[in-house]
């Protein structure tokens, strides 16, 4: 019996002394227009894991500024293509962790009662004080807003009412406080299930527009600091269909196949 006993107590000692599942914090940098969706993934992600996440939000130039200065960032949502490139380029990153995470859309929106569902009439027009959009040299929304003014052939009719924000958020806050009566912004800022939620927009055609396609890449920060098994982990996270499903939901594309309709909102 003795001896039952003591190989049971060794069992349980051993059983005490294994280590403890490997956790991580990881920082990511993500684009502004991805905010919402990313709160919302990192949730679902750390309530399946004991890895935490923590997000660094920002126009992408000057996240891509902080990487390259050396910031601790285990892996980069950039709002377009070329700053992800530029960073392989750089040997900055895994090359073979970049992907498409979503393929954004842009919205002329606005929360002035007179206007809701006349944003294109009253842009071409000139029935507005002011035109919000995000600084076009660090962010890739408002790089494409340039282009939209542009294809309408409204570039000099609206340059001296243009108001900029420093990234897309802060472009938001223009016109939802009320001191733009007309923003161009990401569509996922006031998009959820199928509906504006609040305000009213146009959706812009992609014809108007380069598209805004938005990479991700781990970067080999995440390796030298011991991270990249949580950074994996959430990697494989974010393409699986919970995540997918997420993102969908505030009106991104996520492959050619996506349900989300393609068509303008309370245009004529």
């Amino acid at each position: 019996m003795d001896h039952w006993i003591a190989r049971a107590l060794l069992g349980v000692t051993l059983v005490a002394a294994l280590p403890a599942a490997h956790s991580d914090e990881i920082t990511i940098a993500v684009a502004s227009n991805f905010s919402s969706p990313m709160g919302e993934i990192v949730s679902g992600f750390e309530a399946s894991s004991d890895h935490r996440v923590r997000v660094a939000l920002g126009s992408s130039g000057k996240l891509f500024a902080q990487i390259r200065h050396g910031a601790p960032f285990a892996a980069f949502f950039s709002a377009d293509q070329d700053k992800v490139r530029a960073l392989v380029a750089a040997d900055a990153a895994d090359a073979s962790s970049r992907y498409t995470y979503a393929l954004g859309r842009l919205v002329l929106w606005t929360t002035d009662a007179e206007l809701a569902g006349r944003e294109r009439q009253a842009l071409e027009a000139g029935k507005f004080r002011h035109l919000a959009i995000a600084n076009p040299r660090l962010a890739p929304y408002g790089a494409a807003a340039l282009q939209v003014i542009d294809a309408l052939g409204l570039a000099e009719e609206t340059s001296t009412k243009r108001v900029v924000g420093e990234n897309i958020a802060q472009t938001y806050q223009y016109v939802a406080s009320g001191n733009a009566q007309l923003g161009m912004i990401a569509l996922s800022q006031v998009f959820r299930d199928g509906a504006i939620t609040h305000g009213s927009g146009w959706l812009l055609p992609d014809t108007l527009h380069h598209p805004i396609q938005q990479d991700a890449i781990i970067l080999k920060r995440a390796t030298q600091d011991g991270k990249r098994t949580a950074v994996d982990a959430f990697w494989t996270y974010l393409q699986g269909p919970e995540a997918q499903r997420i993102i969908e939901s505030y009106g991104y594309r996520v492959a050619a196949t996506s349900s989300i309709d393609r068509g303008p909102l309370n245009a004529e």
